[in-house]
């Protein structure tokens, strides 16, 4: 018998991670979203084989801009990868999207950030912290190293500038390429935070080398109690992140 943590409830689409319900599997395309074609065949496709969530990089405007048409012809919850640009969170959230994964800290001054939090406020969209091993704050890197505790506190940070401006509609991801670092980090989060957790090994690897990583360090995660939604990476075909997704879940059931 597994017993999670119970987490604070949050609503992704009409998905909902954290409290008592189900840990959602998540993947993220590959194709370009600007694409409409190609990326909603490939959102299609995954959500045949039981994805709950899917991810898109929104890298310029026209990626942005693509969300409405997409979100038209899926029926699972889309999120928009975001990166440093507040302007293509806003536009994302225009274009009807259901979360965010970007960090507040990196998108420049807190007038930006309060647009973005505003926005997400009147939709009721809720934003990822994602932390990265790979993409450490120099300040933080240079203080704890590239560490688990590296990566809990950088999304302390994160967090403070939101929870500073009244905004609690929040998904914290604290992932490394290392299945012990990642594994730590978890560990330390889940005790200093309420929010769920998104889990899951950045740049896992191939099929094979990936499966047995994400299978190790999600699956020991899963064991203790830790994580409300998870996502395999693998440099692969997506559909093939959601097979070995269920194949850990259901090693538990």
């Amino acid at each position: 018998m597994i017993n999670r943590k119970i987490k604070k409830e949050i609503k992704i689409g009409d998905i909902s991670i954290g409290n008592n319900n189900p840990i959602a599997i998540q993947s993220m395309c590959n194709t370009r979203t600007k694409d409409v074609s190609s990326t909603v065949n490939q959102i299609k496709q995954l959500e045949k084989v039981g994805c709950n969530i899917v991810r898109v990089a929104v890298l310029d405007i026209e990626d942005a801009k693509a969300i409405k048409e997409i979100k038209k012809q899926i029926s699972i919850p889309l999120v928009a990868d975001i990166h440093f640009d507040y302007r293509l969170a806003l536009e994302s959230i225009n274009s009807g999207i259901d979360k965010l994964r970007i960090n507040p800290g990196n998108i420049g001054s807190i007038d930006k950030i309060k647009l973005v939090v505003e926005a997400c406020k009147e939709k009721n969209i809720p934003i990822r912290i994602g932390v990265n091993l790979g993409s450490l704050d120099k300040e933080v890197e240079k203080q704890y190293g590239r560490t688990a505790e590296a990566l809990v506190y950088s999304a302390l940070k994160h967090v403070k500038i939101l929870e500073d401006l009244n905004f609690y509609n929040i998904v914290i991801s604290l992932k490394a390429s290392d299945v012990l670092t990642t594994i730590e980090a978890y560990e330390i989060a889940n005790e200093k935070f309420n929010y769920p957790l998104h889990v899951g090994i950045t740049e896992a690897g191939t099929t094979f080398s990936g499966s047995i990583k994400s299978g190790i360090g999600i699956g020991h995660l899963i064991y203790n109690g830790i994580g409300d939604t998870i996502r395999v990476s693998l440099s692969d075909d997506p559909v093939k992140e959601i097979k070995v997704a269920k194949e850990i879940l259901s090693t538990f059931n």
